[in-house]
């Protein structure tokens, strides 16, 4: 089991994992954070600690896909790994120039929403 999958299946109760594909758990945990970092988002004023909790699962959760898919062993293709490792980096560096107060979540919102279109098999053909 991939540290992604790991991570992916500890979110939820053994009873639901079992029935849902990883591809599914791993939609379901990016809907989840990215949910709670926009609700986060909007009340920062207020609850600043919430919004940084946030923040970091979303940033622990890359870190885990990041691991992941530096793993030699891991399915995807090169450039696709390739592709969700440079998204790690740049989620690394926007968080923290977030916590700077130089940047916004809305880039991180729009990456996690692409990713989920992605395991949805959603390529944005209109």
């Amino acid at each position: 089991m991939t540290a992604t999958q790991h991570a992916v299946r500890n979110a939820y109760p053994s009873s639901e994992a079992a029935a849902r594909t990883p591809r599914s758990l791993e939609y379901s945990l990016l809907a989840q954070i990215t949910h709670r970092l926009s609700a986060a988002w909007a009340l920062k004023k207020e609850d600043y600690s919430g919004f940084a909790g946030a923040l970091n699962d979303n940033l622990r959760m890359w870190t885990t896909l990041a691991s992941d898919v530096a793993e030699s062993t891991n399915g995807l293709p090169a450039p696709l790994r390739a592709q969700l490792f440079y998204l790690y980096e740049f989620t690394a560096e926007h968080s923290r120039a977030i916590l700077d107060n130089r940047g916004s979540v809305e880039v991180l919102l729009d990456i996690n929403t692409a990713v989920m279109r992605g395991l949805r098999g959603d390529r944005g053909d209109a």
